[in-house]
Protein backbone atom coordinates (compact mmCIF):
# COMPACT_ATOMS: atom_id res chain seq x y z
CA UNK A 1 0.00 0.00 0.00
CA UNK A 2 1.27 3.42 -0.89
CA UNK A 3 0.86 5.97 1.81
CA UNK A 4 -1.73 8.16 -0.28
CA UNK A 5 -3.90 4.93 0.23
CA UNK A 6 -6.86 6.38 2.56
CA UNK A 7 -6.84 3.45 4.69
CA UNK A 8 -3.25 4.05 5.45
CA UNK A 9 -3.90 8.01 5.98
CA UNK A 10 -6.56 8.07 8.53
CA UNK A 11 -5.85 9.72 11.36
CA UNK A 12 -8.00 10.34 14.57
CA UNK A 13 -9.56 13.19 15.40
CA UNK A 14 -9.36 15.19 18.42
CA UNK A 15 -11.66 17.02 20.83
CA UNK A 16 -11.71 20.23 18.82
CA UNK A 17 -13.42 22.27 21.99
CA UNK A 18 -10.44 21.40 24.13
CA UNK A 19 -7.68 23.71 23.95
CA UNK A 20 -5.14 21.98 25.44
CA UNK A 21 -2.22 20.51 23.54
CA UNK A 22 -2.91 17.00 24.13
CA UNK A 23 -6.57 16.57 23.86
CA UNK A 24 -8.50 13.46 24.21
CA UNK A 25 -9.22 11.44 20.51
CA UNK A 26 -12.48 11.15 19.53
CA UNK A 27 -13.77 8.15 18.29
CA UNK A 28 -14.74 8.06 14.36
CA UNK A 29 -18.38 7.84 13.16
CA UNK A 30 -19.64 4.77 11.97
CA UNK A 31 -20.60 4.77 8.25
CA UNK A 32 -24.45 4.02 7.79
CA UNK A 33 -25.45 0.86 6.97
CA UNK A 34 -26.55 2.04 3.65
CA UNK A 35 -23.84 3.63 2.72
CA UNK A 36 -22.22 0.26 1.78
CA UNK A 37 -22.62 -0.70 -1.86
CA UNK A 38 -23.01 -4.12 -1.18
CA UNK A 39 -20.26 -5.28 -4.17
CA UNK A 40 -17.89 -6.55 -1.78
CA UNK A 41 -15.01 -4.15 -2.26
CA UNK A 42 -11.74 -4.54 -0.44
CA UNK A 43 -11.76 -2.67 1.62
CA UNK A 44 -15.09 -2.11 2.63
CA UNK A 45 -16.23 1.47 4.31
CA UNK A 46 -16.78 -0.79 7.53
CA UNK A 47 -13.77 -1.92 7.27
CA UNK A 48 -11.99 1.12 6.80
CA UNK A 49 -14.12 1.83 9.95
CA UNK A 50 -12.73 -0.71 11.48
CA UNK A 51 -9.03 -0.03 11.25
CA UNK A 52 -9.90 3.55 12.55
CA UNK A 53 -11.69 2.05 15.52
CA UNK A 54 -8.59 -0.21 16.35
CA UNK A 55 -6.20 3.43 15.98
CA UNK A 56 -8.91 5.67 17.94
CA UNK A 57 -8.23 3.10 20.85
CA UNK A 58 -4.85 2.92 20.74
CA UNK A 59 -4.78 6.46 20.89
CA UNK A 60 -6.83 6.87 23.78
CA UNK A 61 -4.92 4.42 25.83
CA UNK A 62 -2.11 6.23 24.98
CA UNK A 63 -3.86 9.28 26.23
CA UNK A 64 -5.10 7.83 29.23
CA UNK A 65 -1.39 6.96 29.85
CA UNK A 66 -1.09 10.40 29.79
CA UNK A 67 -3.36 11.68 31.66
CA UNK A 68 -4.20 9.05 34.87
CA UNK A 69 -6.14 11.56 36.16
CA UNK A 70 -8.79 11.88 33.39
CA UNK A 71 -11.93 10.84 34.42
CA UNK A 72 -12.91 6.74 32.90
CA UNK A 73 -15.62 6.98 30.25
Amino acid sequence: MSPADPSETVSVAVAASDPSPDPMPIAPIAPDLEACCGNGCDPCIFDLHDLEMDRYRQALRAWRARHPDANAS
